[in-house]
């Protein structure tokens, strides 16, 4: 029997979402890390819905390495899959033709989803990762201002918390000053991880990538939302290098999330694509921005 691997994919996130304390220390399994799961063959970083998948597996399996590949790409790199490793999963998409059942009808094609298994670099031996040279925190912030200063979009300092207003059109944020430091992040990492998720929610106005907006709270059209501006700022905060830092209210979308996820196996991976859109479109008004991050493809 086949393995589905969106439901195998979407039940380790669920598990892995459900075992997350909850509180003042609330954290999802995606901000954990800064940086995107690359292909260590092909040097290129995994895209939607693999970016998740990888990063949980990173969470649950302690992987600090966003180094991965399958068994043949790691022996065509001189390496060896340790003996009793456990493969990762992610999905690979095939366009595929499917003939008409009736005489006189069309063909259609369809985008499957196959299982590919992958391994990271702390499974195998014979192989070194590339030394990396982080960022001074000052350059990251700097082309995180130019990331979002490129968009031109809208933004108002508010005292009503950080928001995105549809009908006019424009991004609250409270004062940059009201941010501080956490254990984990600076006080300017955290105000850029949260005007990321609200910049997220901008790109869904119709006259940009059109999505729609839930009309209350906890609906699915709100949660659906809510997941694709939340991915998106995860998905931001890799591509410039910001360390994500959970926003106060990632608990009070919780329920609507796993209601969602535990119905529509395809919810997750449909919310991660349209993150990814919202971060191509983001990254595509500035020539420097884009250049900087034109290797941010799937890897084979």
């Amino acid at each position: 029997m086949k393995t589905d691997i969106l439901q195998t994919v979407t039940n380790s996130i669920v598990e892995a979402i459900e075992n997350l304390p909850t509180g003042a220390d609330f954290v999802l399994p995606w901000t954990q890390s800064t940086d995107f799961p690359v292909n260590a063959l092909t040097k290129k970083h995994y895209r939607g819905g693999n970016i998740l998948s990888l990063w949980v597996a990173q969470m649950v399996k302690g992987f600090t390495s966003p180094h991965w590949a399958t068994y043949k790409q790691w022996t065509e790199l001189g390496a060896q899959v340790k003996k009793g490793e456990k493969c990762s999963y992610i999905v690979f998409w095939k366009t595929v033709t499917i003939e008409p059942t009736k005489e006189g009808g069309e063909e259609e094609t369809r985008m499957i989803g196959r299982a590919s298994m992958v391994f990271n670099s702390e499974q195998v031996e014979g192989w070194t990762p590339p030394a990396v040279t982080e960022r001074p925190l000052f350059d990251r912030i700097a082309f995180a201002e130019k990331v979002v200063a490129a968009t031109g979009a809208e933004i108002h300092i508010s005292n009503q918390g950080a928001f995105y207003s549809r009908k006019d059109d424009y991004i609250g944020m409270p004062d940059a000053q009201s941010f501080i430091d956490t254990k984990t992040s600076t006080a300017q990492e955290n105000y850029y991880s949260t005007l990321f998720h609200e910049l997220t929610h901008w790109t869904g106005a119709e006259s940009r990538l059109s999505r729609t907006k839930g009309k209350k709270f906890g609906d699915a059209d709100y949660a659906y939302e809510e997941l694709v501006a939340e991915l998106g700022a995860a998905f931001l905060c890799a591509a410039t290098g910001i360390s994500p830092e959970p926003r106060q209210d990632h608990a009070h979308y919780l329920a609507s999330w796993l209601k969602a996820l535990k119905k529509e196996k395809t919810f997750l991976f449909s919310a991660a694509s349209q993150s990814q859109k919202a971060l191509d479109y983001i990254i595509g008004f500035s020539a420097e921005t884009a250049e900087t991050l034109e290797d941010k493809e799937e890897a084979a």
